[in-house]
């Protein structure tokens, strides 16, 4: 499995049977394998997550399919602003929490709701697990009213309950500096909770650095985090 992390919460993940575009909206997009089947996610429509722009994938060069979080409305306005075609339109899935679909031959999709909006995703192909959390994180903010904090610790641990103890290879998990030390609360719980292989940092608005704080807080994590540093990083997991 070939990794680019393009900005943000963006990443291209190559399997050998299909491609793998999750929340990109902004970084240089590398050159997409031609004839392999792309499957594009986004997880909602915060501006950090969604650009319209990826309808243009849609070029007639290859297979391509597309999966979006139901805020992401597919309306008549929204289409005629986007300049969605009906072809396009129609290779469009919209997921809520708690849903499955396998929007091309040998690729399931699981969903789970978020914390915030849209949903995240639980993707197997060509025997591998790929999980992109979007904004599905632990949410702890200094100084907002404790009983929305306490609220959004029930929420986090209840939407996250279905992967307990589920093998997955690759995880995409928020990884937020603007929470301080509260920002380690969503990565530690996921691979706490789930049998994650590689954990790949997300959400970190350009401060790269904050994955050594969580590390020299959290050592036994070490070998299951693969810091990003810059965008347009590439990775390849051999091993996975």
């Amino acid at each position: 499995m070939r990794v680019t992390f393009l900005d943000h919460s963006g990443f291209l993940a190559e399997l050998p049977s299909v491609t793998l575009l999750f929340d990109w909206w902004k970084g240089k997009l590398p050159a997409l394998r031609p004839g392999i089947p792309l499957l594009v996610f986004a997880s909602h429509r915060h501006e950090d997550h969604f650009d319209p722009t990826i309808f243009t994938l849609d070029d007639g060069a290859r297979e391509i399919r597309f999966v979006l979080g139901k805020d992401i409305k597919l309306s008549s306005r929204n289409r005629a602003r986007w300049d969605l075609s009906d072809d396009t339109a129609g290779k469009c899935q919209v997921l809520g929490g708690g849903q499955a679909a396998e929007p091309l031959p040998g690729v399931t999709v699981e969903t789970l709701p978020s914390t915030d909006e849209g949903a995240a995703f639980l993707v197997t192909a060509d025997g591998k697990t790929v999980f992109h959390a979007g904004d599905l994180n632990w949410w702890h903010w200094e100084g907002e009213d404790k009983a929305w904090n306490r609220n959004m610790e029930a929420n986090f641990k209840r939407y996250t309950e279905p992967l307990r103890g589920r093998h997955i290879d690759l995880a995409m998990l928020p990884l937020d500096p603007r929470l301080g030390e509260d920002g380690f609360r969503g990565p530690r719980y996921f691979l706490e909770l789930a049998d994650i292989d590689r954990f790949l940092p997300m959400h970190q608005w350009g401060d790269f650095g904050f994955t050594q704080r969580f590390l020299a807080r959290f050592p036994e994590f070490h070998a299951r985090t693969v810091p990003v540093t810059a965008c347009g990083q590439v990775f390849d997991f051999e091993s996975l």
